[in-house]
């Protein structure tokens, strides 16, 4: 299942999360962001129960783009308890961002 992460409920789904955590920063109009949403989509299912996966508009949640230093999408980054332990920035193969989760795990 692919969470909808925004300002208001960041902190509890992503910051306090028991498990790693995949986000990926967005924006509508982006055509890379575009082509990685069916990737993002299976891999939500793939690793569902062990990693949390979900997306910020960053166009509508431009203080948590900004939080993060989002210069440039699709930016994903790994959450593991509390902190962002690895990140990735652009269109990439399915199983290159499935190797960083593995490594979260």
């Amino acid at each position: 299942m692919e969470y909808k992460f925004t300002e208001a409920n960041f902190e509890a789904e992503v910051l306090k999360s028991e498990t790693p955590v995949l986000v990926d920063f967005y924006a509508d109009w982006c055509g890379p962001c575009k082509m990685m949403a069916p990737v993002v989509e299976k891999l939500a299912e793939q690793y569902d129960g062990k990693v949390k996966v979900g997306k910020v508009n960053s166009d509508d949640e431009s203080a948590l783009a900004a939080k993060y230093n989002i210069m440039s999408i699709p930016a994903f980054l790994i959450f593991k308890n509390g902190e962002v332990i690895d990140t990735a920035t652009g269109a990439m193969p399915a199983d290159a961002l499935a190797k960083k989760l593995d490594a979260a795990l």
